[in-house]
């Protein structure tokens, strides 16, 4: 029970220094953790930065594995073109100023020059010169820190979520260690091995920039409730600051909504008031407010273009064309959870029993004797925190994967607990076989997702599917035997090696199909041998994700044919009215199925194919200049 927990706490304190050392606390603190990490589980922590960083950095930086793909779907390239042009804006004005962020002296012009500097290029979200405020900073902030670092790539692009994502397993890791000894490797372990933490986290786009502080703020806060001290509330506030940075009023709101709902469903509104702490609090506002009033003084548009259309009506309408079935959150989960799917599942449902155990036991008046709380609380935390947002963004009009990614961490917590409390009885044999299943039907698909790729057939040939099914039953009868000799503390080696194996053969054997069939990488590398000096660059018909990929690849504002304002609308729709040609000399991206419709669009003028990009199905044209 929770009694028994706050025990453990006060028995797991620093020891107190001798009189003639004493230190200062936050230097006991840190050299206690230091001790404990050293004594307890040193080679689990070397295990777990090992897997974690093979897990999140292989195939993502040129030094691992190589930046196997490219920028891939509509956010990515856009987002790292805001970045690249803040960052530009930022270098030009500072270079005018001659300062830099931290002042050469303290004398007052070079201090003000610097605090000019910071401002420069940091508030209003830049694409191609027109302020896109669709959403905070944080992102941008973090890309343009890695830009400057390792320069404008589309792979340091990736590095915010990763880093983010990195940060959130140590955490879950210290965590679990230190309020559930146990379980923190796996727990962490399985965290970074699922479908959704390894793919939202090599993502350039800010899902995972919420996703991380949000889920790391939360641990903090129960830490806070299970032991009472203020220390942990820093995490809430400091974290959720940085989730509100990220994303805007959604984290607050959940973070809110879950904590409300635990702390009702166990009638401890107390805790309530004590977790409105005025230091967080004004941490809170003092990392917020800054940005937020910022923006809003340049862009007098802000609040009804973010917190209207891009909160309030991306939730309530379709405004944005992202409707989704009803049940379309549990497909997303039951496939971010893989390969744990099966055990996470019998997880959640074992912590839900234990739940609604505890929810009857609160009816007794006697409670548990010796108690002031009834039983552990954690695991009916972690189940909250994970149906909240996925029931609440159940309603929304505007679905994306990435909106329910604050519900995977709790899960894969609860998973690696659950492991860790079935330890001595070992896993039921429905469950090893149902895991084993698992774990083979993901090797099945991605064996033969290459072929889907190239050759864009739901059908494969019979000798991949005969390769597929030799890799399936293989990894079937491993996952099986492995368990069943090992037992309990094998499950996280059994499952991590399927997971391995997949990402060396689609990042190490097959990452240049990836990158040819949904990069606009290889297009625009090839756009760059065959014509170096044609810019700009024009498109019709053509699918966003192409556009903007191209965009950043070429670093310039693409040309819409079919849009004759000076912004482009960059959307699917067919170029069925009227068009307007650039008079100069430009390239032309169109579907390769379209190439008849250059006749109508451009009479009298002189063009020739450069190249036939077939991956895609896209022809690139260069159209000479008018005479």
């Amino acid at each position: 029970g929770s009694s028994s927990l706050l025990t453990m706490d006060i028995l797991t304190e620093s020891p107190q220094p001798a009189s003639g050392e004493r230190r200062h606390p936050v230097a006991a603190w840190v050299h206690a953790k230091i001790q404990s990490l050293r004594n307890e589980s040193p080679w689990e922590f070397v295990i777990l930065v090992l897997m974690t960083t093979f897990l999140l950095f292989y195939g993502l930086v040129p030094l691992f594995g190589g930046d196997q793909v490219g920028l891939v779907g509509a956010d990515e390239p856009r987002y790292a073109q805001i970045a690249r042009e803040m960052l530009r804006a930022h270098n030009q004005i500072c270079g005018q100023l001659n300062a830099e962020i931290v002042p050469s002296s303290l004398r007052l012009t070079a201090i003000e020059n610097s605090i000019r500097c910071l401002d420069a290029g940091t508030v209003t979200p830049i694409l191609y010169g027109h302020p896109w405020l669709e959403k905070p900073a944080l992102y941008y902030w973090r890309a343009m820190g890695f830009f400057r670092e390792f320069g404008v790539e589309d792979w340091s692009a990736r590095l915010p979520a990763a880093t983010g994502a990195y940060l959130l397993i140590l955490m879950i890791f210290l965590h679990m260690r230190r309020f559930r000894p146990g379980g923190q490797l796996d727990a962490a372990l399985i965290t970074v091995s699922c479908a959704a933490i390894i793919g939202f986290a090599r993502g350039a786009s800010t899902d995972m920039q919420l996703a991380a502080p949000f889920c790391i703020g939360m641990l903090g806060w129960y830490a806070w409730y299970e032991t009472g001290k203020k220390f942990w509330l820093f995490d809430l506030y400091f974290f959720g600051a940085a989730a509100t940075l990220a994303k805007g009023p959604v984290a607050p709101f959940l973070a809110l909504g879950i904590i409300l709902l635990f702390l009702g469903l166990r009638r401890e509104w107390s805790a309530l008031r004590r977790t409105i702490w005025m230091p967080g609090v004004l941490l809170y506002l003092a990392m917020v407010l800054p940005w937020y009033i910022a923006v809003q003084r340049e862009n007098p548009t802000f609040v009804h273009s973010f917190f209207v259309e891009h909160n309030i009506e991306r939730f309530a309408t379709n405004l944005y064309e992202h409707h989704q079935p009803f049940w379309y959150y549990v497909a997303v989960l039951l496939v971010g959870l893989m390969p744990w799917t099966v055990i996470a599942i019998r997880a959640v449902v074992a912590a839900m029993n234990d739940s609604f155990a505890e929810w009857k036991v609160r009816g007794n008046p006697k409670w548990y004797l010796g108690n002031f709380r009834a039983g552990d609380a954690f695991p009916e935390f972690l189940v909250l925190w994970a149906l909240f947002p996925v029931v609440f963004f159940t309603f929304s009009k505007s679905k994306l994967p990435g909106y329910i990614l604050p519900s995977i961490p709790p899960i894969t917590i609860l998973t690696g607990d659950y492991l860790n409390r079935i330890r001595r009885v070992g896993l039921p044999r429905w469950l090893l076989w149902s895991h084993a299943a698992a774990c083979a039907a993901m090797i099945f698909v991605l064996v033969l997702s290459p072929q889907h790729m190239v050759y864009e057939t739901l059908v494969p040939s019979t000798g991949w599917l005969m390769c597929a099914g030799a890799a399936a039953l293989l990894v079937f009868f491993a996952v099986v035997q492995t368990i069943r000799i090992g037992g309990i503390s094998q499950v996280r080696s059994a499952t991590l090696f399927p997971v391995l194996a997949a990402m060396v053969f689609l990042l190490g054997f097959h990452g240049k199909d990836l990158d040819l069939n949904y990069s606009a990488r290889p297009l625009a590398r090839q756009m760059r041998q065959l014509a170096p000096d044609v810019h700009p660059l024009a498109f019709a018909d053509v699918r966003r994700d192409i556009v903007y990929g191209l965009a950043f690849y070429r670093d310039e504002e693409p040309i819409d044919y079919c849009e004759p304002s000076a912004k482009p609308r960059l959307t699917e729709e067919n170029c069925s009215g009227g068009v307007d040609i650039p008079a100069g000399e430009h390239l032309l991206v169109i579907p390769a199925n379209e190439t008849a419709k250059l006749e109508k669009w451009l009479p009298g003028r002189v063009y020739e194919p450069l190249f036939l990009y077939e991956s895609q199905g896209l022809a690139v044209y260069r159209i000479y200049a008018k005479r």
